[in-house]
């Protein structure tokens, strides 16, 4: 069995933890985290990068939510594909069900899991530069742009993932939330949706093998 991973780099602690020494993994890449806030371009490279495999791998795992542009993406894939359920890497960490319970007890939430603490406020400031190329000449800075970005929230809500070495993310989450004046909570996640997502993705390369046995 050939299984091929190609998933949001999000994902990568968990997923790296899961596969660890599995045989079964012939091939995985990480994209970019970012492609989300451009549909076009997030669902052309998935689609390249998943067909890409066809004939080196039996299934693929897309470790991408819904993502805003990618319901229904599997159908434009060359080799058999399943996709993780949720809208996001938030609802795949937490489950649907809790981030939908998480959005009503506060609509106002940046969610951190240790990914998003790491890459704190200086991925907005790159963001900050690409959007606002000519800030400086505006006298705009990355404090009034934060502000303005999280305007109307009023928490950071931190997921542990049960990694373990949780405790230096936490603490820059926890500096984030107090650089933007928001309430710090924290909460437990689960890799049980990616690990379905790999057990689906070897049962469809399994069915696969049992078709073209027949054959």
């Amino acid at each position: 069995m050939r299984i091929g991973i190609i998933a949001c780099e999000t994902f990568e602690r968990g997923l790296e933890r899961l596969i660890k020494d599995d045989p079964d993994i012939a091939y995985k890449e990480y994209l970019e985290f970012g492609l989300h806030e451009h549909p076009q371009e997030l669902k052309r490279a998935v689609v390249e990068k998943v067909n890409s495999l066809q004939g080196k791998v039996d299934a693929v795992l897309l470790g991408y939510g819904i993502c805003n542009s990618l319901e229904g993406i599997t159908k434009q894939m060359k080799v058999p594909t399943v996709q993780l359920v949720g809208d996001d890497c938030i609802g795949v960490l937490i489950t649907p069900e809790e981030y939908e319970r998480e959005r009503k007890v506060c609509a106002g939430t940046m969610y951190h899991t240790p990914y998003f603490a790491k890459m704190g406020k200086e991925w907005f400031a790159r963001e900050m530069r690409e959007k606002v190329p000519n800030y400086e000449e505006l006298g705009i800075d990355l404090d009034w742009y934060l502000g303005k970005l999280f305007d109307g929230y009023s928490r950071v809500l931190f997921i542990d993932d049960g990694l373990g070495g949780i405790e230096p993310f936490k603490e820059m989450s926890r500096q984030f939330a107090t650089d933007l004046n928001l309430r710090h909570e924290c909460r437990f996640g689960t890799l049980e949706l990616l690990s379905e997502g790999i057990a689906k993705t070897k049962d469809l390369a399994r069915s696969r093998e049992s078709r073209n046995a027949v054959l």
